[in-house]
């Protein structure tokens, strides 16, 4: 039987979570085209940029702003898909949160 229960954001490695999601839009070149096309960055800039704490977010956002993208997300990896949503919310509260 499957576990529907949701994940606890305690449970939720925010910043794994969001490598895995920028791992995940880089395997998928249409998905890492466009991801290069709204954000503005160039490929060999994502490094320097994966430097600033916002970087994260901003990937997580991209995925949540697409509901397919994060569902083939939450698929390909076995991610919960509100685990996307939990982990976006620690990244954006910072080390305190």
């Amino acid at each position: 039987m499957l576990d529907r229960r949701l994940p606890k954001p305690a449970t939720v490695d925010a910043e794994q979570l969001a490598i895995d999601a920028l791992g995940y839009i880089a395997s998928e070149p249409d998905l890492m085209k466009r991801f290069l096309d709204i954000t503005g960055i160039e490929a060999d800039g994502i490094r320097q940029a994966a430097s600033q704490p916002s970087f994260f977010v901003g990937v997580l956002d991209f995925l949540l702003a697409n509901e397919n993208d994060v569902v083939a997300f939450s698929h390909a990896t076995g991610t919960p898909l509100e685990a996307v949503q939990i982990a976006r919310d620690k990244l954006d509260r910072g080390p305190a949160g």
